[in-house]
């Protein structure tokens, strides 16, 4: 790439190096057929400079296509291997914008911005090389502008960078904000939230406006004072030039070919002048872009298989969010394996948090969690998942067919082999979450389009799916939380029971909201104040009298 780009600027300075040799042979006296044999030698390589560059240009962009396509995979796999506490406490609409924004920064810069930077750095080098050639006087007088305009430049470069980045927080923020609003529509309707709202929305423009003007007046700087320097070196060309024709220092032709030299170079400083923010912006948001991958863990952990049957256990475990109050004191619990255990207790009392601290989304504040006697944190995530799974009621449905979302739990394995189930499984599953029969009226089958590309699934049948991706996947933990909450009670009543049936060797924790799912566990844990104060039975803990009992009473 860089040789086609110097063989298309060699190319073109050619150019000013004929015109002069044809004015001084003019002067000293020619004949037409050398003027136009220097005529067509100049229209030559006008047309070999046209497609060295436009060869150069594809190069370029190939080049530019493929770095960017590395910088997305990278930013998709750092963003998936962020902790899940990680992703919870980040700003939504950051995290939108670095998707989006950034990216199509970064894709600009890539495929526009830096091969014609790239060609107008190598243009001047040679320009400025053709020059000396020509005459080192004029080449000094050309370079005056040198020592200024790397003095604005330097100047410049030390304070883009930063403005950049605080213009883009700032859009983050607006992001983040008008997100927050139209999701949260019904709640900013039903509280009367909107003057509240628009306040927000006024302060994340403001906050934006006066990024983006920091922005505009660092670049104006550098705009004025380099549109300036770039017609500086002219008419110093053209005083010395004359004043050495008149001593015989240079001849005509040498005058004639560094005038144009300089008007040449004017083209290549006005394309960086014209890139150099964007380069910028691009230097931004590729710092944003890779930046995603900072709050993850610095060491991976070790590669190790963890022993069957898995043991789930919790020891000493304290938790609290980021500058909040305890949520979590001092839990004890051992889940053996195949226990079916249901976690119960007034909505605050911990349950929730335990359960995605017990699949590792969350780590203890002090104590620690063990997997078969290995410390939870320390189970490398692919190996995790294959073991333990939390199915809550917030699901989603990705673009593409039933089939294909039923089949995305083939990813959960560190290969990259392709799902292998048959129609078969897949239907097997759908039947057991009581899916099947609105499957079966799917115009296609398991090969229509579902979510927001297809057909649109219910807030019930978008579980359903997740509880069929669930058998597929086959962990030896399930975890679930309020799984079925979308569902009428008869429903869900009806789809545990089968699930328990499925489920019937594995280990299974549930988060129960409804206490019917509590009857059929083999222990109750009842949690109170982020502690468990009962263990046992059903019918054990009614004979109680205790937490328990009185929640059993209350239910309807």
């Amino acid at each position: 790439m860089l040789l086609q780009y110097g063989l298309a600027a060699c190319s073109g300075l050619v150019g000013p190096r004929l015109i002069g040799a044809m004015v001084e042979e003019v002067r000293t006296g020619t004949t037409p057929e050398r003027v136009t044999a220097i005529a067509a030698a100049l229209f030559g390589f006008m047309l070999l400079q046209t497609f060295l560059i436009r060869m150069a240009f594809r190069s370029a962009g190939r080049l530019a296509a493929i770095v960017l396509a590395d910088i997305r995979t990278k930013f998709v796999d750092d963003t998936l291997a962020l902790p899940q506490e990680v992703v919870e406490q980040s700003d939504d609409g950051d995290l939108v914008t670095r998707a989006s924004r950034d990216v199509d920064t970064l894709r600009r810069t890539m495929q526009l911005a830096v091969p014609q930077v790239t060609e107008a750095l190598v243009w001047l080098v040679l320009s400025i090389g053709a020059l000396l050639l020509v005459s080192w006087l004029l080449a000094l007088v050309a370079l005056i502008i040198a020592p200024p305009l790397l003095i604005v430049t330097r100047w410049y470069l030390a304070r883009a960078y930063d403005t950049f980045l605080l213009e883009a927080e700032a859009s983050a923020d607006i992001t983040e904000g008008l997100t927050a609003t139209i999701q949260g529509a019904a709640t900013v309707e039903a509280f009367g939230l909107e003057d509240d709202r628009m306040r927000r929305a006024e302060r994340d423009t403001q906050a934006w406006y006066e990024a983006v003007d920091r922005t505009v007046r660092v670049r104006s700087v550098l705009y004025a004072v380099e549109e300036f320097l770039f017609v500086l070196p002219l008419t110093p060309m053209l005083l010395v030039g004359g004043y050495a024709y008149s001593q015989g220092w240079v001849n005509l032709g040498q005058v004639t070919a560094a005038t144009l030299y300089v008007l040449q170079m004017m083209i290549p400083l006005e394309t960086l002048l014209d890139w150099v923010a964007t380069l910028q912006m691009g230097k931004a948001s590729l710092a944003r872009i890779l930046g995603v991958a900072a709050p993850a863990i610095d060491t991976m952990p070790d590669e190790r298989e963890v022993a069957e049957p898995v043991e789930l256990s919790a020891r000493a475990v304290h938790f609290s969010y980021e500058h909040g109050p305890e949520v979590l004191r001092g839990i004890d619990l051992t889940v053996e394996p195949g226990e079916r255990l249901a976690i119960v207790g007034q909505t605050g009392s911990g349950k929730t948090t335990f359960a995605r601290l017990l699949c590792g989304i969350y780590q203890p504040v002090t104590g620690r969690i063990d997997l078969s006697g290995t410390l939870l944190r320390e189970v490398a995530p692919h190996e995790l998942r294959r073991h333990v799974v939390l199915v809550t009621q917030e699901q989603y449905i990705f673009g593409g067919t039933l089939r294909e979302n039923l089949e995305l739990v083939a990813s959960r394995t560190a290969s990259d082999a392709p799902a292998t189930w048959d129609d078969g499984a897949l239907w097997s599953a759908l039947t057991t979450v009581n899916a099947r029969g609105w499957a079966d009226r799917l115009p296609d089958g398991l090969d229509t389009a579902v979510g927001a590309s297809g057909e649109e699934l219910t807030d019930a049948q978008v579980q359903q799916v997740a509880l069929a991706r669930l058998l597929l996947a086959d962990p030896s933990v399930v975890i679930l939380d309020e799984a079925t909450s979308q569902m009428d009670p008869g429903s869900a009543r009806h789809l545990e029971r089968a699930l328990a049936r499925v489920l019937s060797d594995r280990t299974v924790i549930a988060i129960a909201h409804r206490l019917h799912t509590a009857h059929d566990a083999d222990r109750i844990a009842v949690m109170e104040h982020g502690r468990i104060v009962e263990l046992g039975s059903h019918l054990e803990l009614l004979d109680q009298g205790g937490a328990y009992a009185r929640l059993w009473a209350s239910w309807p």
